[in-house]
């Protein structure tokens, strides 16, 4: 029994590690991930401050999100 269990998730892992290769490899989904490259880019150059503001908000929250309770 567990060997069956193990096969089928070994399969759906293959499948699903399968789908996101080639999503990865589709050129629109590409495209995409540049035109967001491109768009993060321009709001860096144009606003650089509340770029790194924002930048280390999202570090500290992370921070202490990952850290948990060590109080």
């Amino acid at each position: 029994m567990n060997d069956e269990i193990v096969k089928t998730v070994t399969d759906k892992l293959d499948l699903a590690l399968e789908k996101g290769r080639l999503l990865i490899e589709e050129e629109e989904f590409q495209q995409k991930v540049q035109d967001l490259k491109n768009i993060a880019e321009d709001t860096v150059r144009k606003h650089p401050i509340k770029s790194v503001a924002i930048g280390l908000v999202f570090g500290f929250l992370i921070g202490k999100a990952l850290n948990g309770d060590e109080d």
